[in-house]
Order: C-alpha cells, then structure tokens, then sequence
C-alpha cells in the first residue's frame, strides 16, 4: 500500500494526473521514497542513470552543463527528473540538484516501463511530459541561436555610427573581391577620411565630432549603389568597396561622396566639414592589405595636396 501522504502528492503529480491510483499502487511497493538536502545533486552530465524521480515536496533546479550555466529548467512539486536518461539508456546529460530540502519518489526503470503496461494514462501523461521537455528545449535552443545573432552583429557594427566595423571589413571584403576575380569583373576600393577631424574635435569637443562621424556615416552609405560595401576603419577613416566598379565608375561615386560629405548647414557650429579620398583599383591577385595600402597613399596624395580632393592611386 502507498503511504497516505505520498499517495496525496502521487494525485497532484504529472504523471498520475486523470490515472487511478489503485489500478497501479502495487507497482510501489518496489519504489523508495529519499530526500535531498539543499544543493545536493540528484544526477550529474555523464552518470549512468535507472530511475525516474517524483519530486514530492521541494524544488529541484537543472543545469545542461554546470552551475556557472545559467538554469534551465526549476522543477516543483508534481514535476518528475531523469526520463530522457531512463527511457534511451543513455548517461544523464545534465546536472540536476535540490534548491531547497526536498522529498522524492524514485522509481526504478522497471517500475517505469510496467506503469506504461499497466495504464494508458501513465503512459499519455509521460508522452505529454517528454515531449514538453522538448518543446522547451526547441525554444531554449532557438533563443540561444538569437542571442548568438544578436552578439554576432554586435560584434560586426560600430556602435558609434551604426555601419560595419573593421572586424566585419576584414572578413566581407576579401569574399567580395574573390567573387570579381572569379568572375572577371573590376573592383575599386575608396578609402575617406574627414579632413583635419582631430582640429575640429579640438575646437568643438568630442560629442559635436561623433555627430559629425554619425552623419557622415550616414550620407556615404545613402550615397552608395546596393552592392556596395562601407565599414568603419578607423578614427574618422572609412573605407568603401566597389565591386563590378572600373576606375570610369569608381571616381564619380567618390567624388559623389565627397561632396555629400559637405554638411556645414547642419552644424550649430556653422563650420564645414570635407572630405579626402583616396581610390584604388585591384588588380589580379591582389590582397586586401595591398589594395588598402594603394588606396592609402591615394589618399596622403589627396591630404598633401589641398584637401576636399579625390586622388587616384597609382
């Protein structure tokens, strides 16, 4: 016979939930009832595991790994543990341990499967908890997934100016201009770069300046074709690649840029603001470093001689 009390918390529980306890209640006597102290672990990943456990009273707390993961699932009273492990045959693949004293039923395997037998309704209320088990493992899973995306952009953009940064340039651009080599098509890399920035941050501070670099992000991107790239090199540097671009449509597509780059009316501080580039065609073979490296002393060339100028490298 089931102890009154255990048989109120068996009544209450997922398992037996609509499934009469008298068609099955000398299946207990083989089950013994155990207590966990507080952060006492039940089963751990990799141990072998032949029981399903009723949690009576008590609440059990479940690690996928360990305890610096954060939780995945808490378990209350009427909740069971240790089903997956016990129904493949497989080692327990997470950690599980009491988040306060608790009280169990643990029932060995073969108790489990001569449940099944017996009763229909076990065996529906079983099928219904696994598959939970696995809905919330699918969701689990896809919120990870999202918050991967979330960090992978965020590790690609600039959080200042809202395009892409270095860290996303060294690894879109060398694709880009593989594809234009492969298909036989010009590519020209621009590199910009905002003219005395560090005499302008000088004279209006910082955040005046990130304004600037905001909306110049801004205009050089709604300058652009689609298959355009742009990224944030650096500072006030911002380099554009170009692909299927010859030199004949490269140089008005900077020059373009330059001039949107004039925004002198939308500063408080009525000081204009302009822009030097430096373009560059690759050539075959070429590497990211040395098509940047051309575009480069395009750009010293456009510094060195008057500024607010497009030079083309040579």
């Amino acid at each position: 016979m089931i102890d009154s009390l255990i048989r109120q918390y068996l009544e209450r529980s997922q398992l037996f939930a609509n499934v009469s306890l008298e068609s099955v209640e000398h299946l207990f006597e083989r089950c013994r009832p155990m207590t966990l102290e507080r952060g006492e672990h039940l089963l751990e990943p990799g141990a072998a595991n032949d029981h399903l456990y009723l949690l009576l009273d008590g609440e059990l707390r479940v690690y996928l790994h360990d305890r610096n993961m954060p939780e995945h699932a808490v378990l209350g009273e009427g909740n069971c543990v240790g089903e997956m492990s016990l129904l493949d045959g497989q080692p327990a693949s997470a950690l599980v341990l009491a988040a306060r004293d608790s009280r169990l039923l643990a029932v060995p395997h073969e108790v489990v499967w001569s449940l099944v037998d017996c009763s229909h309704g076990v065996a529906r209320n079983l099928l219904a908890i696994i598959t939970g088990r696995v809905r919330d493992s699918n969701q689990a899973l896809v919120a990870l997934q999202a918050k991967s995306l979330e960090f992978e952009a965020a590790g690609s953009v600039d959080a200042l100016t809202g395009i892409h940064n270095r860290r996303w340039l060294l690894e879109a651009f060398p694709r880009a201009m593989a594809r234009c080599e492969r298909d036989e098509k010009p590519l020209c890399l621009v590199i910009a770069d905002i003219d005395l920035f560090r005499n302008f941050n000088g004279r209006f501070g910082y955040l005046t300046g990130d304004a600037v670099l905001r909306r110049m992000a801004n205009r050089l991107a709604d300058g652009l074709r689609a298959q355009d790239l742009i990224a944030r090199y650096g500072g006030e540097e911002f380099v554009v690649l170009l692909p299927q671009a010859s030199l004949a449509d490269a140089l008005p597509i900077a020059e373009r840029l330059r001039e949107l780059v004039a925004i002198g009316s939308g500063l408080q501080t009525g000081e204009g603001v302009t822009l030097s580039c430096g373009v560059a065609q690759m050539v075959p073979g070429e590497s990211l470093d040395a098509l940047i490296s051309r575009a480069d002393a395009a750009l010293l060339r456009a510094k060195q001689n008057g500024r607010d100028r497009v030079e083309v490298a040579a």
